[in-house]
C-alpha cells in the first residue's frame, strides 16, 4: 500500500465517522424541536417507550458517506460514483418520504406510486451509468463456481431492477428494532470490504466510508436508541448494498449476505397475501418477521443479536463462495 492510499483510508474512515458522531447531538436536538418522531404500533407494548424518539438520523449517515465518497470519486473516477449514485438517490427518496411523514405530518408520506416511480428512475439512472458509462457487464458471478457468470442478455436489466428495488425495500423492512438495520448492514459492508480488498482499491475505500458512518450512527442507535435512521437511512443502505454488489458483478451474493433483508421482505409479502386470501388470517404474529419473534417472547436485544449472527454466518459462507 502506498502512503497516499493509506491517507485515503484514514480520510474515508475519519470523515464519515466524525461527521456522524460530532453532528448527531445537534441533529437529535433539532429533530426533537420539530417533533420529528415516528409512531409505534400500539400492539407492541415494549415499543411504547420509543414514542417521541426522533427519526431521520439517516441524514447524517448519508452526509458522512457522501462527503467521503466525493473525495474518493474525485481521486478514483468511475466505480465509486456508481455506488454513490444509487446510495444517495435512494437516500433522497427516503428523505422525501420521511419529511412528508414526520415534518409535514402527512401520514402516508410519498404515495406508493410516487415512491415506486422514483425508485424506477434512480435504478434506471444507475443501470445506464453502470453499463453505458462504465461499460460493466450485467452478467452475474456465480457463488462457489470460479470464473462462472450467468448472462441472460437484455433480461439482465429486468433482474437488475428487481434485485435493486427488492434489496432496498428489504433493508427498509429490516429497520424496525434498535440497531438492527445498522448492525446487519455493517456486517454486510465488511463482507464487501474483504472482497474489494482483492478486487478494487477505490471500492475498498467506499466500503470503509459506509462502515465508518454506520459505526458512528450505531453509537446513538444501539438499544435503547436515541435516534432512528428512518427511510432516509434504510433506503440509502439498500442502495449501497445493491450498488456495490452490481459494480462487482455479484448481485447473486446478495441472496447470501442479505438473507435477513430477503426474509424480512418475504415475510411481509406472505403476511399481506395470506391475510387477503383468507380474509383476516395471519401466518406470523406480526410482520416484518422481527416483530413475530418479539411477540413470541424474544427481547429486542436477542432478536438483533440472532439476526446479526445469522448475517455473519451467511457472510462467511459467501466469502467461501467468492474466493
Amino acid at each position: 500500500m502506498t502512503q497516499t492510499y493509506l491517507m485515503m483510508v484514514g480520510l474515508s474512515a475519519g470523515l464519515s465517522f466524525f461527521i456522524v458522531v460530532l453532528f448527531m447531538p445537534y441533529l437529535i436536538k433539532k429533530l426533537k424541536e420539530l417533533k420529528a418522531s415516528q409512531t409505534e404500533r400500539k400492539c407492541l407494548e415494549s415499543h411504547q417507550a420509543k414514542v417521541g424518539t426522533p427519526t431521520m438520523g439517516g441524514l447524517l449517515i448519508l452526509l458522512g458517506f457522501l462527503v467521503s465518497g466525493i473525495f474518493i470519486a474525485v481521486c478514483y473516477p468511475g466505480e465509486p460514483a456508481a455506488v454513490l449514485l444509487l446510495t444517495v438517490g435512494f437516500g433522497i427518496i427516503g428523505f422525501l418520504d420521511d419529511f412528508l411523514k414526520v415534518v409535514l405530518r402527512r401520514s402516508d408520506g410519498l404515495i406508493a406510486w410516487q415512491k415506486f416511480l422514483l425508485q424506477i428512475v434512480v435504478t434506471g439512472g444507475f443501470a445506464y451509468y453502470l453499463t453505458q458509462v462504465l461499460c460493466i457487464s450485467l452478467a452475474m458471478r456465480v457463488p462457489f463456481l470460479a470464473d462462472t457468470y450467468l448472462d441472460f442478455g437484455w433480461f439482465n436489466y429486468v433482474i437488475l431492477f428487481f434485485a435493486v428495488i427488492g434489496t432496498v425495500n428489504g433493508t427498509n423492512f429490516t429497520d424496525g428494532l434498535d440497531g438492527l438495520a445498522t448492525s446487519v448492514t455493517m456486517i454486510v459492508c465488511v463482507f464487501f470490504w474483504i472482497v474489494c480488498a482483492k478486487e478494487s482499491e477505490s471500492l475498498t475505500l467506499i466500503c470503509i466510508a459506509m462502515f465508518s458512518a454506520l459505526l458512528g450512527f450505531l453509537l446513538y442507535n444501539h438499544y435503547p436508541a436515541k435516534i432512528f435512521m428512518g427511510d432516509t437511512g434504510s433506503l440509502a443502505l439498500g442502495g449501497f448494498v445493491a450498488g456495490i454488489a452490481y459494480v462487482l458483478q455479484m448481485p447473486l451474493f446478495i441472496i447470501l449476505v442479505g438473507l435477513i433483508y430477503l426474509v424480512e421482505v418475504i415475510s411481509v409479502i406472505l403476511q399481506v397475501g395470506y391475510f387477503k386470501l383468507t380474509h383476516g388470517k395471519r401466518i406470523f404474529r406480526m410482520a416484518p418477521i422481527h416483530h413475530h419473534f418479539e411477540l413470541g417472547g424474544w427481547s429486542e436485544k436477542k432478536v438483533v443479536v440472532v439476526f446479526d449472527l445469522g448475517t455473519l454466518v451467511m457472510c462467511i459462507i459467501a466469502l467461501l463462495g467468492a474466493f
